[in-house]
């Protein structure tokens, strides 16, 4: 585990938990420094959505903890049995997150009930929405999550892992295990992509204007994930399908990479573009060769036709089938860049630089 925002926000919440229980001269403040552990969230949004689901838990743990002492006493078995209850009435309520704070809750007030039992519960109780408030201070003041630069970093980083890959995998210059790795690990940093996605939706803004672009920064960066993942299906098409890539015609083969590279250099750009880094207006070539996927199409059942019937004609259709599964792949990852491309330009005329991401090194 590194030691990230949510590891510091956890230890100051911690010491200011425990902290305010000493200064309150609560009797135990051990669990408010416990209940402050729970109670520390990613973001502000899950820390307010935490607040209401802790505030119930504890509740639910500190009614039915005096309940069954006032009822039964504490022996060891009817502590059992109440946390029981209370594990239940959680998962009723379809509050699992709070089961572990809840019983905690539970077993702070049932452990040593003393004469004046009803006083001693509502300390105990107080100690614990005590940690929950401290935990809640910090997610809103300390070390506020920036999870839009991290998304964007993480998206590009990958883009260029994933060009790069193609550029050499079109070329014949990769090596298989090495690359079958990689697309490996990729898949779990796709997981990884899609769940900072999720938590820079969830931060929240104040002000009518930064909702406005905070809803298109999210339409485009939904659209970055969709042209990273056909990215992705394009490298996992060619590397499977490599072999019949290679047996097609040296022209052809050199039109398929010319293709990807300008399809390349448009991905490229358009990252660049959101950021601020290139002109908008630029014309993708190689060679004499422009970004045209009607003509890719167009090119490869020109050869399917003109070729000649051989005798292994079932190979043949099944290289064809694999081949139109490159050619689909690699259509419709033009497709998605190019949306992605009038959503950007959409976005930059309608707030100028105030779309732009401030990268952090």
């Amino acid at each position: 585990m590194t030691l990230g925002a949510r590891v510091l926000k956890t230890g100051i919440a911690i010491v200011l938990a425990l902290f305010l229980a000493q200064l309150l001269n609560a009797p135990t403040p051990v669990f408010a420094g416990i209940s402050a552990i729970f109670a520390i969230q990613p973001t502000v949004y899950r820390s307010y959505l935490s607040i209401i689901e802790q505030v119930q838990g504890n509740i639910i743990g500190a009614i039915i903890a005096v309940i069954f002492v006032l009822s039964f006493g504490n022996n060891v078995f009817i502590i059992g049995l109440a946390a029981i209850i209370v594990i239940t009435i959680n998962l009723k309520l379809n509050l699992e997150k709070t089961i572990t704070l809840s019983v905690v809750t539970l077993i702070a007030i049932m452990e040593s009930p003393t004469d004046d039992f009803i006083t001693f519960a509502v300390i105990r109780f107080s100690t614990v929405m005590l940690g929950i408030l401290s935990a809640s201070i910090v997610n809103l003041i300390f070390l506020p999550p920036k999870y839009e630069n991290k998304l964007y970093n993480q998206i590009s980083d990958m883009s260029e892992e994933i060009t790069k890959w193609i550029r050499m995998n079109i070329r014949h210059a990769s090596e298989h295990g090495n690359l079958k790795n990689d697309i490996d690990k990729m898949n779990d940093r796709l997981m990884k992509i899609d769940q900072l996605y999720t938590l820079y939706k969830e931060e929240r803004n104040y002000f009518k204007r930064t909702t406005l672009l905070k809803t298109r920064k999210l339409v485009i960066y939904r659209q970055m994930i969709a042209t990273l993942k056909k990215s992705f299906q394009t490298l996992k098409k060619i590397h499977r399908y490599e072999n019949e890539l290679l047996s097609l015609p040296e022209k052809l083969q050199n039109i398929i990479q010319q293709q990807l590279d300008c399809l390349i250099h448009h991905h490229e750009h358009v990252m660049l573009k959101f950021i601020g880094k290139v002109k908008p207006n630029v014309v993708f070539e190689e060679g004499s060769i422009s970004l045209d996927r009607n003509m890719l199409f167009q090119e490869l059942m020109h050869y399917y036709k003109e070729s000649e019937p051989t005798v292994h004609e079932n190979e043949e259709e099944l290289k064809q089938y694999h081949m139109m599964q490159i050619v689909s792949a690699i259509i419709e990852y033009d497709e998605n860049v190019e949306h992605l491309d009038t959503l950007i330009t959409s976005i930059q005329v309608h707030h100028n630089h105030e779309a732009e991401v401030t990268i952090e090194e």
